[in-house]
């Protein structure tokens, strides 16, 4: 993809893009009071209010609606912000496109459908405008990924995607489970495309909303969406996870931003020789990985030989509770190592079942 990265097209360099402003648009005034107040925050570069709402039961606040874009533009002209909408079909492109929005997204529930990005695609078909794409709302990179490339294949360059986490039916801290591991993927796939994270829809908590934003930052995300209210708590949607403006201002001063890269070359050649050192370390461990393969293989054979089914649930058991246990030891992190456990565990079944096909 050749993409016109978003955060460079709206700020100088490598400075992070900000975008704040309420869940939901909810009256003239409220918006034009946030932005009034988000214009004082020399970060913020964008507005953001949800002017349709997407709601999971019916009855609850679904947004304004088109009045609502009117007071986007009018708090456009007075405080010189830039705006930006969810559009979820074809219709709210063409009103968002009617009061002159500056940057189009694509929500989590929309992404999941390719039918509607789609429509979506098709009514922005040649129209020069920014547009960012949300993770869908459970963990399918491909979902997120294509959604994109409908985005790009509609001719819109300027794109950027946003992380805002996955649904998660067990137990977390989060709304939203942040699963970095998805969007890192992503960047990995796409190297040219910014993504920024939304710490609101994460957290579901304000309380927990500068930490996700540090750690956003800490792996090279591009910038933050953080949902802003001039009264959150009685805000008409999602008031948990929304911050005051004054909140606003303080956790952008004491976030640290980082960068990418350096052209300092002692910290470079330091790096270069911890990285060497784990290059070492990575290579001694896949040769321990191949010689513990090699007694797995045995291990088959015997098991073949005696007609002794490949899972063994007590040997499965003992591996989970002693290796967590032998890493705390060491002060390594038990879920990591139960992680590592569970990869190794199915390689080695089905090595044993490859064994006893023989």
């Amino acid at each position: 993809m050749k993409i016109k990265a978003l955060n460079t097209y709206l700020t100088s360099g490598n400075e992070p893009l900000i975008i704040a402003g309420p869940c939901g648009a909810e009256t003239r005034e409220q918006v034009l009071k946030i932005a009034e107040s988000l214009s004082h925050i020399k970060q913020v570069k964008v507005l953001r209010a949800g002017i349709w709402k997407p709601r999971t039961r019916p009855n609850s606040f679904e947004g304004v609606g088109e009045e609502g874009l009117k007071w986007l533009a009018e708090a456009k002209e007075k405080y010189g912000l830039l705006t930006t909408v969810e559009v979820a079909n074809a219709q709210h492109v063409e009103l968002a496109l009617k009061h002159k929005v500056d940057i189009l997204w694509i929500g989590a529930r929309t992404t999941v459908n390719p039918f509607t990005v789609q429509e979506i695609a098709d009514a922005i078909q040649g129209v020069d405008i920014p547009v960012m794409v949300k993770n869908p709302i459970h963990a399918d990179l491909q979902l997120w990924l294509g959604a994109i490339e409908r985005i790009y294949n509609s001719s819109i360059t300027k794109l950027m995607a946003v992380h805002r986490g996955f649904h998660f039916s067990g137990k977390s801290k989060y709304r939203n489970k942040p699963l970095w591991e998805i969007p890192i993927e992503l960047k990995t796939l796409v190297p040219e495309l910014p993504i920024i994270c939304d710490p609101s829809h994460i957290s579901g908590n304000r309380e927990l909303i500068f930490d996700v934003s540090q750690k956003a930052l800490n792996i090279g995300m591009n910038g933050l969406m953080i949902e802003t209210h001039p009264d959150p708590d009685n805000a008409l949607s999602d008031a948990k996870q929304q911050i005051t403006p004054d909140v606003l201002s303080d956790l952008l001063c004491k976030l640290q931003f980082r960068q990418a890269n350096t052209n300092n070359p002692e910290f470079t050649n330091k790096l270069n020789q911890l990285r060497q050192i784990i290059d070492e370390v990575d290579d001694e461990l896949i040769n321990v990985l191949r010689k513990r393969m090699s007694v797995i293989e045995e291990i088959a054979k015997y098991k073949k030989e005696h007609n002794i089914t490949a899972f063994q649930l007590e040997r499965w058991q003992e591996i989970l509770r002693t290796r967590p246990q032998w890493a705390e030891k060491l002060g390594i992190n038990r879920n990591h190592i139960e992680k590592i456990c569970q990869l190794l565990h199915e390689e080695s079944i089905r090595v044993q079942n490859d064994v006893m096909k023989k």
